[in-house]
């Protein structure tokens, strides 16, 4: 799929409104916020926000943030149990850094305001899947993504060097021609007027792409915007294959896909079928307990074995204060369609949750492109390996922001952008009409059904044939709004996802082949990385002191028994 540099460069400096600072961040969620904040006493920093400020994926987040924070809990456990969560390719030196430095995170988040759950002086503490001790805190119950949202929205609106701009839609990065390093941004408001930031660092924290599937936790600004844009400006993509699948969504006829968060496992509560059987003990030891990726898939097999639309939480046999001091969120939301969490089952199927693959970044938060950095989940820093560890997404959002915010202080000169002249690469056509609606509803089905939890190569290869089909026309067009800009990005995004998940023959964390369905440390012990303009390539891990040699997967598609193009 060719995508244009087109549009997003050719304007000139002086053919629109600019504005210059030190340093652009793109998004407002907890790594972009935490950023901007760390960099406010040193830098003049934009926010640019796609919608208002706290309308963000980490707002959402029910099930707490994870951190090493009692004297019976260790770094070394921490570590382990996400390696483990990992499928073999985690980054180990990420991994270390993450939980390390987690615990003097939320400290300074504590300090900025957020107030998490405590009984007496000390914080509650509960466990969750994957996790080998109670280290996860919460707020609210299961309100904590609101609290840090709160929190840190207040300590960086009280920044007097921060400015926001909000419900402003990046367009694109802007790169230098010579030395392809970002320096700033080309935006739009919502009725698509248009105007350039310029800035000497740029970091994006534009969260993640559940939204690229018709079933999804995730708010709708959640389209993988900024996967897209960093791609187009050269950056290195890598594990796009993954996307983490909540096995527990809210699933009613008239009801948004309610997260009913992971804490309701991590607190007792079983999964049954219809028949009011547990399932879960028969396809891993730790049950309902096991990770995301074990419990999504053993759940789909359920309903295909069933027949059934959904299975069920029960929590009833549970205390009744329990139940309501800890879910008061999921209480309300069950209520309103006639639920009582601690008296009726609950009905749930899996959606699309975390992306877990994105913006290839290193242990500083850099990018492969110059003067792009990159944190939170749009970021793919190494610590998620294959499968998420639940409750880890925040606590690298805190540390990758703050990791980002030293970096540009050490390395970037203060003072603002100067303003550059940047010429165009590839001319656009003029706009044609497309139904917006309906194409963008074409690919989230499409995504649920060929790059969804089960995958195969003959769907998967009709699926990156019809992306190519659509993107042969709605991607050489200049768009004129937001929602035409956005669907270019989902199309974008979704390709690579495709891809990735094509090129990976076997099966590990959350990427399940079922005409590869084994794991194969041989040949696929690293990652598939995606660049503009070139077929996706294989990096193995370094190699360890014991390890057998990997062999170098195949490229072809004789592999995979699939017709030539």
């Amino acid at each position: 799929m060719r995508l244009p540099r087109r549009y997003l460069t050719r304007f000139q400096s002086d053919d629109l409104p600019h504005e210059c600072a030190d340093v652009a961040v793109i998004g407002s969620g907890v790594a972009g916020l935490t950023a901007a904040i760390e960099l406010a006493a040193h830098r003049d920093v934009v926010v640019l926000c796609k919608s208002p400020l706290e309308e963000t994926n980490t707002r959402y987040a029910q099930g707490g943030v994870a951190g090493v924070m009692e004297e019976d809990d260790t770094v070394d456990a921490h570590a382990q149990d996400t390696l483990r969560a990992g499928g073999g390719i985690c980054d180990e030196a990420a991994v270390r850094l993450v939980v390390e430095r987690g615990p003097a995170c939320l400290r300074q988040l504590m300090s900025w305001g957020a107030r998490f759950d405590t009984a007496g002086s000390q914080p509650v503490l509960t466990l969750e899947g994957g996790h080998s001790h109670r280290r996860i805190l919460h707020a609210g119950g299961d309100s904590t993504g609101r609290e840090i949202s709160r929190a840190l929205a207040a300590r960086a609106r009280g920044e007097r060097r921060v400015k926001f701009h909000e419900n402003t839609f990046v367009i694109d990065l802007l790169t230098q021609p010579d030395s392809g390093a970002a320096c700033g941004a080309l935006v739009a408001d919502r009725g698509g007027a248009r105007r350039i930031i310029w800035a000497r660092a740029v970091i994006c924290a534009t969260g993640g792409a559940g939204r690229l599937y018709r079933e999804s936790t995730n708010p709708p600004e959640a389209t993988g915007d900024g996967h897209a844009f960093c791609y187009r400006a050269g950056a290195a993509m890598q594990g796009m294959e993954f996307m983490q699948f909540h096995p527990t969504t809210l699933y009613v006829a008239g009801s948004s896909r309610v997260l009913i968060s992971e804490a309701v496992r991590g607190e007792g509560a079983y999964l049954v079928n219809r028949r009011g059987e547990r399932f879960m003990p028969g396809h891993h030891p730790d049950a309902e307990l096991a990770p995301r990726d074990v419990v999504a898939l053993a759940i789909v097999r359920e309903l295909a074995a069933s027949g059934d639309t959904c299975v069920f939480l029960d929590l009833r046999h549970l205390p009744r204060p329990l139940v309501e001091e800890r879910f008061p969120f999921i209480k309300r939301e069950c209520a309103a369609f006639g639920l009582d969490i601690a008296r009726d089952l609950i009905p749930v199927r899996p959606s699309a949750h975390y992306m877990i693959g994105g913006v290839k970044s290193d242990l500083q938060g850099r990018s492969t492109v110059p003067g792009l950095y990159v944190a939170g989940e749009v970021a793919s820093t190494g610590l998620h390996g294959a499968n998420r560890l639940a409750s880890n997404s925040l606590l690298e959002g805190l540390v990758f922001g703050e990791i980002c915010a030293a970096q540009i202080r050490e390395n970037v000169p203060a003072g603002p952008a100067r303003p550059a002249r940047l010429a165009s690469s590839d001319p656009a056509r003029p706009p044609a009409y497309i139904n917006i609606d309906d194409m963008a509803g074409s690919l989230r089905a499409l995504m649920w059904r060929a790059v969804g939890l089960e995958r195969e190569g003959l769907t998967l290869q009709r699926a990156v044939e019809d992306m190519d089909f659509w993107g042969s026309y709605l991607l050489t067009q200049e768009s004129t709004s937001p929602d035409g800009f956005t669907l270019q990005n989902m199309l974008t995004t979704c390709r690579l996802m495709a891809e990735s998940a094509l090129f990976r023959k076997e099966s590990r964390g959350a990427h399940f082949r079922r005409d590869f369905p084994a794991r194969d440390d041989r040949r696929w012990l690293g990652h598939v990385e995606c660049r503009a303009g070139e077929p996706p390539e294989f990096h193995p891990m370094q190699a360890r002191p014991g390890d057998p040699p990997a062999r170098r997967p195949a490229s072809g598609r004789e592999e995979e028994g699939l017709r030539p193009k």
